[in-house]
């Protein structure tokens, strides 16, 4: 039974990762057909830096992604606070409208905020692709935050605001702290999101303004460039080399909180 657990195991992550580990691979291939391996290269990275087109996109995507992630976890984070505050019946009805737009299709959010521009006339451009990242990703923020929220002690706030606090004081010192891992977790939420979307940024977007997603889809009706592999690549290695990052510093925070030991003084 392990060993049929083993090899299932085995299956689903050859599965995930066969994809990747191909596009790594056809990175370094010196040939544009992926039929043949034209042999050993560094060709398509040089010339990745030197294409405009590519790294314009790329720069876009990075800044639409950190602004609207840290618009989307602030408003997020406000407004996971505020739901908890709330009576159940009208937290319950607000949530649920909250986590429409997860369960909403893409193409409907992308067309509904395309006509509410036009209808607002505003011009479509990096400013409604920006608004547009920050509409989706909030609600990943919220539900990031408030499981956090329910964690804590309700009346923590309170008790530091009777110790002489003022409320600002008593969110930052108090209530930020402890639901920090949950914003954090929000805020790499709606980056993602934000650089993964397309069906959003198509829709919402004008002219001159284009994210990787979109680049990479007009370079798709010619032809995928071997540079793309190569962006590609850079793209997981980073996120690969982070992950890593955060594993050990929270493998080192649990050997150093299992290697204290308390004293504790007995009284007689």
């Amino acid at each position: 039974m392990k060993k049929l657990r083993k090899l299932y195991v085995g299956l689903i992550m050859a599965f995930l990762y066969a994809p990747i580990v191909l596009l790594i691979l056809y990175s370094f291939n010196d040939s544009k057909s992926r039929a043949n391996w034209g042999g050993f290269t560094l060709r398509w990275y040089r010339e990745l830096f030197s294409d405009s087109a590519i790294l314009s996109a790329l720069g876009t995507t990075l800044s639409i992604g950190l602004l609207a992630a840290a618009l989307s976890t602030v408003l997020g984070t406000v407004g996971a606070i505020a739901l908890f505050q709330m009576k159940r019946r009208p937290r319950q009805l607000l949530l649920s409208a909250v986590n429409l737009p997860m369960l909403n299709s893409e193409v409907v959010t992308g067309v509904s905020l395309m006509l509410l521009f036009a209808m607002a006339n505003v011009q479509l451009g990096y400013v409604t692709l920006l608004l547009a990242h920050v509409a989706f990703c909030v609600p990943y923020v919220v539900l990031s935050v408030l499981p956090r929220l329910r964690q804590i002690d309700p009346h923590m706030a309170e008790a530091a605001q009777d110790l002489g606090a003022t409320p600002a004081q008593g969110f930052f010192k108090v209530i930020l702290p402890d639901i920090l891992p949950g914003v954090f977790s929000g805020f790499v939420m709606a980056l993602t999101m934000s650089i993964d979307d397309f069906v959003v940024s198509f829709f919402t977007t004008g002219s001159g303004v284009s994210n990787l997603s979109i680049t990479i889809y007009t370079m798709a009706k010619r032809g995928i460039s071997p540079k793309i592999n190569a962006l590609s690549t850079l793209i997981f290695a980073c996120v690969f080399i982070l992950l890593i990052g955060i594993n050990l510093r929270d493998f080192k925070k649990d050997g150093r909180g299992s290697g204290k030991i308390e004293k504790v003084k007995i009284p007689y």
